[in-house]
């Protein structure tokens, strides 16, 4: 869910951060006749050393090695900014770990590099993917990411900046409910006279610019791709959607002091923790990092261009394992890291949505801590709308607006231009492209009852 969040999509710290854990030293595939090292990569979603996912994969190695003699697992955790570049450049070499959870997998899968998912999983741990989160894994209908976590985005504020520029009522006896973009300039405009350094943040900065870019293209009626998955990345409404940015937002200094394409999501995260941001798009792990400071917060869905309804956008974070001899251990160790046990304590750590159907009953059913809170992200889930992640061409595409959208939205920038650009080069990159089979979402079987709608990957509802 670096979407990254769903990116999710994802989701993810600006923490730079590599650990390697082992306790069995550092072995490279086989060591002696016996003994196997599985070489996992991953990606930290704490926002600072003490909350860092390493202690998360210290503990499933340990448990997993206890379990599997003669199996040692080796791990290395990096920030969401470099793994995928981590990653690539291991692959690069010659020398792909043996299972990556990192934003994509289609290049690899393409590539012939990866296993199948029914290559790797049992039987029970495979069905109980989420059906519309396990096709978003498939590439030419055979699965080869397998989800992670997931996040649905939406809009966060700050309560008392909010009362106090006369937004909603300082004693909060009514929430705020803006409905469309003109609902949020006219907050913004309120919050920049009261003095809120930054009314709106805006962070198109390499860690998670795809995501940010991704729920205003789909607020404003576009989005990646169109409905038979191409891309569409310059369409009208896009345009539109960042001229509103460019014109509106930080043309009338409604961002606050620094350029949107240099800000990172986990920067203005944490601008907002420290009372300095009325509004921002986020993900659920902002929940526990505002709460942790004593900023009291409001959560409504992203408003829209014309206040229509439209998408939310959604987020999937991917494991993968590389065809490296061990596909066995592998295998038995997916098993692990999908355990219902398992998912649920790194979900619940970092507040973020589960992609089994275990997991996702267990949430629905839970009421301690910030459940409340939860489920109105984890209701969004099924109409959610994720990256076109089964595209072999998307990180790449992923990387090249990284690198350019935030050009766009400066005083002068051009919309139109730069999305052309981009979008040129991803449909020369993407070439022939091939529907996706569609798979129901049924929100009842996984205790959501009275949703029911569609997760969508790319531009292609798998239920409607």
């Amino acid at each position: 869910m670096k979407g990254r969040y769903l990116s999710l999509a994802a989701t993810g710290a600006a923490l730079c951060l590599t650990a390697t854990l082992t306790g069995c030293g550092t072995v490279s595939g086989l060591s002696g006749d016996n003994e196997v090292t599985l070489r996992v990569v991953a990606a930290d979603y704490g926002d600072n050393p003490q909350n860092s996912s390493a202690t998360y994969w210290k503990g499933l190695a340990s448990s997993f090695e206890k379990d599997n003699p003669g199996v040692h697992v080796e791990v290395s955790v990096y920030s969401w900014s470099e793994v995928d570049a981590k990653v690539a450049e291991m692959v690069k070499a010659g020398k792909a770990p043996d299972i990556a959870q990192i934003g994509a997998y289609a290049d690899y899968a393409e590539a012939g590099k990866l296993y199948t998912a029914d290559e790797l999983l049992s039987v029970n741990t495979e069905a109980d993917f989420l059906a519309p989160l396990a096709d978003a894994g498939k590439v030419k209908r055979v699965q080869y990411g397998m989800p992670f976590v997931a996040s649905t985005r939406l809009l966060f504020y700050n309560t008392k900046l909010l009362g106090d520029a006369g937004v909603i009522p300082k004693d909060g006896s009514a929430p705020w409910q803006p409905k469309s973009w003109a609902d949020l300039e006219a907050a913004a405009k309120k919050l920049k006279g009261a003095g809120v350094p930054t009314p709106f943040a805006l962070p198109l900065g390499r860690e998670e610019a795809q995501a940010e870019s991704m729920m205003w293209m789909l607020a404003g009626g576009g989005g990646y791709t169109d409905n038979e998955e191409a891309y569409a990345i310059d369409s009208p409404e896009n345009v539109k959607s960042f001229e509103f940015l460019r014109d509106k937002m930080v043309g009338q200094g409604l961002t606050g002091p620094v350029e949107p394409g240099k800000l990172d999501r986990q920067a203005a995260f944490d601008a907002f923790t420290r009372g300095e941001v009325g509004m921002l798009n986020g993900h659920p792990t902002l929940i526990k990092q505002a709460a942790g400071k004593g900023v009291k917060f409001g959560m409504v869905p992203m408003p829209t261009a014309d206040g229509a309804d439209h998408s939310a956008m959604g987020v999937a974070d991917w494991v993968m394992a590389f065809k490296n001899g061990h596909r066995k251990e592998a295998g038995k160790f997916l098993d692990l890291l999908y355990s219902a046990k398992n998912v649920t304590a790194f979900t619940n750590t970092y507040d973020l949505l589960p992609v089994t159907t275990s997991g996702y009953r267990a949430m629905d059913a839970s009421t301690g801590g910030s459940a409340a809170q939860l489920k109105t992200f984890l209701a969004a889930l099924p109409t959610s709308r994720l990256y076109p992640v089964g595209k072999k061409s998307w990180a790449g595409v992923s990387e090249d607006i990284k690198q350019n959208i935030g050009q766009v939205v400066q005083p002068g920038g051009q919309p139109a231009k730069v999305l052309e650009n981009i979008a040129t080069s991803a449909r020369k990159a993407d070439g022939d492209h091939c529907s996706r089979r569609r798979t129901p979402f049924s929100a009842p079987a996984v205790g959501l009852p009275g949703r029911a709608g569609a997760l969508s990957a790319g531009g292609v509802n798998l239920a409607v």
